[in-house]
């Protein structure tokens, strides 16, 4: 059970204490550093959180693979992490990158290339601004 004082020091403390949850993650957005433009949410691991910091590029932890991964290491399409913020109880990670081509693995410049509208029948989506800058079947070999 946490105290005041733990979360005071979490939320107003400058020491770096990641707040992993019970699968050992963190959720990460990431956003264009020119743009603002929000790129892809995903999860960090301890290590994946740890090599992101070391190295300067973005690595993440796939939960349906359950494997570590560096973005960009088979599409080529990397991140460069210019600045990482942790939110106030230190349980998401928002990075600014420099992205190298498309973020998204449909080979998209953002995995959020679809609004969700309304209409009668209910929810529904349409697409926005989901030109695609490599084909996927090209880059991605199962």
């Amino acid at each position: 059970m946490s105290t005041s004082a733990d979360s005071n020091d979490i939320e107003e403390g400058l020491a770096f204490r990641p707040k992993f949850d019970a699968s050992g993650l963190v959720t990460c957005v990431a956003t264009d550093i020119g743009t603002g433009e929000v790129l892809m949410v995903a999860h960090m691991n301890d290590e994946a959180l740890r090599n992101t910091i070391a190295s300067g590029e973005a690595w993440y932890f796939s939960r349906s693979r359950n494997a570590l991964w560096r973005k960009g290491e088979t599409s080529g399409q990397v991140q460069r992490v210019i600045e990482m913020r942790m939110d106030c109880d230190q349980d998401a990670v928002w990075i600014r990158v420099e992205q190298t081509g498309a973020a998204c693995h449909t080979g998209r410049r953002s995995c959020f290339y679809r609004a969700v509208t309304t209409s009668e029948g209910g929810a529904q989506l349409s697409f926005v601004d989901a030109d695609r800058l490599f084909d996927p079947k090209d880059v991605y070999h199962k």
